[in-house]
């Protein structure tokens, strides 16, 4: 079943715990967080006091996203405010078997993160390891923007890597999904889609997240 995965950085945090129940209520799956810290990406959101306020009133499983340096000093910090899944990016990680393992042993799911000008073979290794992987679909940092389109065939290249290293492991991919690309992205191999102002930008948060879901269940009828 493809997973949709609603990313509140694109949320009006004035109303962000009525806006994550929309959500709910319109059959999400997860609750997405782009944790950044203004050194490995230009912008700086939130930590983990805002996921564990979030986690006391909200009933779907919280994927942190860790666009941050020295990333082993704050996983532990994520998953005892309540994440129930963690992904790190390869890029700034010189140990990240030790990392995965550090999410894996603290009760969470480990998942590793790509970036779109980073070459997939530098995951052959690593996808032994990890529950899941992140294919980041915008260069990480700020929301809204537009999908590369490149990321179609890097998404099918890497399925079949899955398939032929661990078949059990996910595929995430995050950036630019939107209501008229996330049937072709879901065909080609993603099984957990985040979507951040496709779904925060809508009039009707529940309807479109109820809308998403539909073509996601259609892609998967095709």
């Amino acid at each position: 079943m493809k997973l949709l995965a609603p990313s509140i950085l694109s949320a009006d945090f004035w109303n962000l715990g009525e806006q994550i129940r929309a959500c709910e209520e319109g059959g999400a799956d997860l609750i997405h967080f782009d944790v950044m810290d203004g050194h490995f990406v230009p912008n700086i959101t939130f930590g983990p006091v805002l996921l564990e306020s979030i986690k006391k009133h909200c009933r779907l499983p919280l994927d942190a996203h860790l666009m941050i340096e020295n990333v082993d000093k704050y996983i532990p910090d994520f998953i005892k405010a309540g994440a129930d899944m963690v992904s790190i990016h390869i890029e700034n990680n010189h140990h990240i078997h030790r990392s995965l393992e550090l999410i894996k042993s603290l009760g969470a799911k480990a998942g590793v993160v790509i970036n779109p000008g980073t070459s997939l073979k530098l995951l052959e290794e690593v996808l032994h390891y990890a529950d899941f992987v992140l294919l980041m679909s915008v260069n990480p940092g700020f929301g809204g923007q537009r999908f590369i389109e490149r990321s179609i065939e890097r998404l099918r290249r890497l399925k079949d890597m899955v398939m032929e290293i661990n078949p059990s492991l996910l595929i995430e991919i995050d950036g630019g999904i939107k209501e008229d690309n996330i049937m072709e992205v879901a065909k080609a191999g993603a099984d957990i889609l985040v979507v951040g102002s496709g779904i925060f930008h809508a009039k009707d948060i529940k309807a479109q997240t109820k809308r998403l879901k539909e073509l996601l269940a259609a892609s998967e009828a095709l």
